[in-house]
C-alpha cells in the first residue's frame, strides 16, 4: 500500500525543488560541528602526553585519597597528604635498593661463568648419543662456546647501551615526578573542585553526577587497594618458598614477583617463568619442580579466591572487557596503562549505569507529568544494586 503525498495547506506558497534541500543554517551548523571535532582531535593529538599524565595522576589521586582520608581523622589534611606521598616515594627507592645491587652482581657473575656453563653443557651433550649427533650436525655447542668466550668483553658495550639510555631514563623520571605532583594537587583540592562544578549545575543532574563520582571513587580505590594487597601476598609467599629452597637473592626475586603481579592476566606468569629460570642455575631439577608446582597452585588460588574478592569490592567486569581494556591500556600508556585499564573500564561501566538510571528516571518523570500524575518514589536500595 503506497502512501499519498502530503498536500500543502490551502493558501501556502507553492513548493519549489529547493525546498527539498536543508537550510543554510543547518548546513552551517553541521560544518561548525565537524570543524569543532577536528580542532578537538588536533588539540588532543598535540597534548597527548600531558593529557595521559593527567589521566594517570587522576587514578593515583583516587587510589591514595582513601589513606589520606583515614589519616585526616587524626591529623591535618596537609600533613596526611605529606605522610602518604612520602611513603609512596620511598617505595620505588626501597625496591631499587633491594633489586639493583644483587641483579648487577649476579649478572656479572653469570657472564663470567658462561664459559664454565658452556663446558658443562658440552659434557652433558657428549654423554647422550642423540644429542651428540644433533650437535655435530648443527654445531650448537661450538656456537655457545664462542658466545661465552666473547661475553665478558661485551660488558663494556652493555655499559655504553645503558649510558645511551640515560635520556630516556631522565624523561621517565621527569614524567613520574610530574604525575606525582599533579596527583598531590588533585588529592588536596580535588573534592573542592568537584563540589564547585556540581554546584554550578545543580538539580537532579548534579545529584546523579555526585552519585556516579562517589561510586567511581569507591570502585577505583577498592580495586587498587586490593591489587596492592594481592601483590604483597604474592611477594611474601614467593619469598618464603624461595628462602626454603635456598635460592639466592630471594628478597629481590620476591619484589619482582610482587611488581609483575600488578600486571593483569600475564604478570604472575611472567614472574613465575623468570624465577623458574633462576632456579635452574641453583638446584636443578628439584628446586625448579617445586617452584613450578607452587607457582601453578598459587596462581589458581589467586585467580579463584583473591581476585574475585577484589572484583566484588570494585565492580564486576566481563573477562572479554578485561582483556580488551588491558590491551588498549598497554598500547596507549604502556605498563601503567595495563595496570590502570581495569579500574578505568570499571569507571566507564559505572558511568554508563548511572547515566542509564538517570535517563530512565527522567523519562518516567516526563510520562507522569504528561498524565498530570505525581511520579512514584524510587525503590530503596544502594546505587551499587543497579544491573551491570
Amino acid at each position: 500500500m503506497t502512501s499519498l503525498p502530503v498536500q500543502p495547506p490551502p493558501g501556502s506558497p507553492p513548493r519549489t525543488p529547493f525546498d527539498e534541500f536543508p537550510s543554510t543554517r543547518s548546513v552551517l551548523r553541521v560544518v561548525a560541528v565537524v570543524l569543532a571535532v577536528l580542532v578537538v582531535v588536533a588539540i588532543v593529538r598535540l597534548l597527548w602526553q600531558p593529557l595521559s599524565w593527567i589521566v594517570i595522576a587522576s587514578f593515583l589521586a583516587v587510589a591514595l585519597s582513601g589513606p589520606v582520608n583515614l589519616l585526616h581523622r587524626h591529623m591535618r589534611r596537609g600533613l596526611a597528604v605529606a605522610v602518604v606521598y612520602l611513603s609512596l616515594l620511598l617505595i620505588p627507592i626501597g625496591v631499587a635498593a633491594a633489586i639493583l645491587p644483587p641483579l648487577v652482581s649476579q649478572g656479572v657473575d653469570f657472564v663470567n661463568n658462561l664459559p664454565k656453563y658452556s663446558q658443562d653443557l658440552r659434557n652433558e651433550v657428549q654423554k647422550n648419543p642423540k644429542l651428540e649427533k644433533l650437535n655435530k650436525k648443527f654445531g650448537i655447542t661450538d656456537q655457545l662456546s664462542k658466545l661465552a668466550a666473547n661475553a665478558p668483553s661485551r660488558i663494556g658495550e652493555a655499559a655504553t647501551v645503558v649510558r645511551d639510555l640515560g635520556g630516556a631514563i631522565v624523561s621517565s623520571i621527569f614524567a613520574g615526578l610530574t604525575i606525582f605532583v599533579l596527583s598531590i594537587f588533585m588529592v588536596a583540592r580535588g573534592r573542592d573542585w568537584i563540589e564547585g562544578l556540581l554546584r554550578l549545575r545543580g538539580g537532579r543532574q548534579a545529584d546523579a553526577a555526585a552519585v556516579a563520582l562517589e561510586r567511581i571513587g569507591n570502585a577505583v580505590g577498592n580495586y587498587i587497594a586490593g591489587a596492592a594487597v594481592q601483590a604483597t601476598l604474592a611477594a611474601v609467599t614467593a619469598f618464603i618458598v624461595l628462602t626454603a629452597l635456598g635460592v639466592p637473592f630471594a628478597g629481590a626475586l620476591a619484589v619482582l614477583v610482587g611488581l609483575f603481579d600488578l600486571l593483569p592476566l600475564v604478570g604472575a606468569t611472567i614472574a613465575a617463568v623468570f624465577v623458574g629460570i633462576v632456579t635452574v642455575f641453583n638446584d636443578f631439577p628439584a628446586a625448579t619442580i617445586i617452584w613450578a608446582i607452587f607457582a601453578i597452585a598459587y596462581q589458581q588460588f589467586e585467580n579463584y579466591v583473591i581476585q574475585p574478592q577484589i572484583q566484588k569490592r570494585a565492580v564486576e567486569l566481563e573477562p572479554f572487557i578485561v582483556l580488551v581494556s588491558v590491551l588498549f591500556g598497554a598500547e596507549l600508556f604502556g605498563v601503567i596503562g595495563a595496570i590502570l585499564a581495569i579500574p578505568f573500564a570499571a569507571s566507564v561501566q559505572i558511568a554508563v549505569q548511572e547515566w542509564w538510571r538517570f535517563r530512565s528516571a527522567e523519562d518516567l518523570v516526563v510520562v507522569h507529568e504528561a498524565r498530570h500524575e505525581h511520579p512514584p518514589d524510587p525503590p530503596p536500595g544502594e546505587p551499587d544494586a543497579a544491573p551491570a
